[in-house]
């Protein structure tokens, strides 16, 4: 035990040194692992799970969990899980989890995803860690997870649990989901912890929300991996708060005349390059851009609400451009374009042209 307490300065040391923020339309309510906070955004996420008790009395029993976290350097996420009716330990009703997570790129398209795990359950006394893996099939989604806890539920015994789940994408912001997870060696009374959801984005806005029904109780670690005999129905409601928002900045001037929205690309050679850059949680895929002469650039708005792709100076404009939709423009004369979204003028980046 010793070993795994002085093991947690050092691992927060390193994951210091080092909330891309994904709607809950994309993970299941128990299988989060893979997700990470877009830059410059701290995330807020509020999970409120309800059971009630028998009859006669029937009082409505409230779980909340509230979780914050924000995007450190090299793909890493530092934050916190704050729960005040947690199960997870006998007479401790308030958890913390305080964890950093690493998730890789692994491809650019966002197909297959990992995400590794480590904190500290100050209500178990426990190192906790998770591996979860992601990888989209078409309209669905195929989630799984090993988890690993040094001292599980404050019962002085290493433990581990395992499972999966699946998403399915039934439109652009509406998905059905479903997850089991286990514990590898269960005892009386602890059960398959699951989980069914309708996960909802919600219409012009970055946020997302899950309706739920679940076994499980908060939204740490260890409450996911362990099933009860109570069901509880919740939700999860994310808030990502834009850091650029609160950035007193002068807008460039748009340009006088706008180009057409969703415009094939300009007549001419055909382009030696072609980039793709999504346009997602109020942001820029790509904020910083080298291309040669010649290369045409694809936005792809990923969003729920529309944006535009403005030129500073005013020599192009994409117009609006609408959720699901893409513009194209060809980058002829070397030399730097910085662009901003006119509804959302925090939106930034810069286009370097050079020759190669």
């Amino acid at each position: 035990m010793s070993a795994w307490k002085g093991a947690i300065p050092l691992l927060g040391l390193l994951l210091g040194t080092s909330v891309e923020g994904q709607s809950v339309t994309e993970r299941s309510p128990n299988l989060g692992g893979t997700w990470i906070a877009e830059a410059r955004t701290v995330h807020f996420n509020f999970v409120h799970r309800f059971s009630i008790t028998p009859a006669p009395r029937r009082k409505v029993l409230n779980s909340p969990t509230f979780v914050l976290a924000a995007r450190m350097p090299l793909r890493t996420m530092l934050g916190l899980a704050y729960a005040t009716n947690s199960d997870v330990v006998t007479g401790v009703p308030n958890e913390w989890e305080l964890f950093g997570r690493f998730v890789p790129r692994l491809d650019a398209r966002g197909r297959s995803s990992l995400g590794l795990q480590v904190g500290w359950n100050a209500a178990a006394l426990s190192a906790d860690g998770e591996l979860a893996l992601g990888r989209s099939l078409g309209r669905a989604r195929v989630l799984a997870t090993v988890r690993a806890f040094s001292n599980a539920f404050d019962g002085g015994e290493a433990r581990l649990a395992a499972g999966g789940g699946l998403v399915l994408q039934v439109r652009r912001w509406l998905a059905l989901s479903g997850d089991a997870v286990t514990l590898l060696d269960r005892a009386s009374g602890e059960r398959v912890a699951w989980s069914g959801g309708v996960q909802l984005g919600i219409p012009g806005t970055p946020h997302s929300m899950s309706l739920h029904a679940t076994n499980t109780n908060t939204t740490t670690l260890e409450g996911l991996s362990r099933g009860t005999a109570t069901v509880r129905y919740g939700f999860e409601y994310t808030v990502p708060i834009h850091l650029d928002r609160f950035r007193r900045r002068r807008a460039p001037a748009p340009a006088s005349q706008p180009s057409a929205p969703n415009a094939a690309p300009p007549e001419g050679p055909p382009a030696p390059d072609t980039v793709w850059v999504s346009i997602r949680n109020l942001a820029y895929g790509r904020t910083r851009l080298q291309v040669t002469p010649g290369a045409v650039v694809v936005w792809l708005n990923d969003d729920p609400i529309a944006h535009t792709v403005t030129a500073g100076d005013g020599r192009f404009d994409s117009g609006e451009i609408a959720p699901g939709r893409s513009w194209p423009h060809r980058f002829d004369t070397p030399g730097t374009f910085d662009v901003f979204c006119a509804p959302h003028p925090f939106m930034r980046a810069t286009i370097l042209v050079r020759q190669p």
